[in-house]
């Protein structure tokens, strides 16, 4: 049995960052009134899965940013953008995106595990259902309606035949007692 859990084999692929969206940077960058920190949009590879989107926001990737010493950066997921705030584009070359490509590919990593997992599971459901559907129906298939005198002897004798005849003549024999002839019809 082949089951297969995702739509695509985009959805099996590692999530990532493609690259940054220049467009949504600050107009002022290398200017003297550029801002210091900023927020940064980058075009993930593909589309993050829900489970994946909640991995981003949660308090895990929030500590990983923390411990790695980028206290005051926040990311945020808009569609297929990943939104990377109070940083820089230097913070991000330096380390900040190296960090945050790990984050990626250990949520990925963890939910397609997850998956992967739930899938075997539905598989071996599957695989058991099967069994027991052809069990039942072995056994339903078992089942004759047949009286057991017919099932062990499926070819009269003649011993059979002289009770079915001793049959008959006592059933003419009442048809000839009683006032059969008695009342004569119309």
């Amino acid at each position: 049995m082949d089951t297969h859990t995702r739509t695509s084999d985009a959805h099996s692929a590692t999530l990532g960052l493609g690259s940054v969206l220049v467009a949504s940077l600050p107009v002022a960058l290398m200017t003297e009134a550029a801002p210091d920190r900023y927020t940064v949009e980058a075009v993930f590879t593909r589309r993050p899965e829900k489970e994946e989107v909640a991995e981003i926001l949660g308090t895990r990737t929030r500590d990983d940013l923390v411990s790695a010493g980028y206290p005051t950066v926040e990311l945020a997921v808009a569609d297929r953008r990943l939104v990377i705030a109070n940083t820089n584009l230097e913070e991000l070359r330096d380390g900040l995106a190296a960090v945050i490509a790990d984050r990626l590919a250990a949520i990925s990593t963890r939910i397609r595990e997850k998956q992967d997992a739930a899938a075997i599971r539905f598989e071996e459901a599957a695989m058991r259902e099967h069994t027991r559907a052809a069990a039942v129906t072995a056994l339903a298939e078992s089942i004759t309606f047949e009286s057991p005198r017919s099932a062990a002897n499926p070819h009269p004798d003649s011993t059979d035949a002289a009770a079915s005849n001793d049959d008959d003549e006592q059933i003419a024999g009442w048809s000839s007692e009683g006032g059969h002839g008695r009342y004569a019809r119309p």
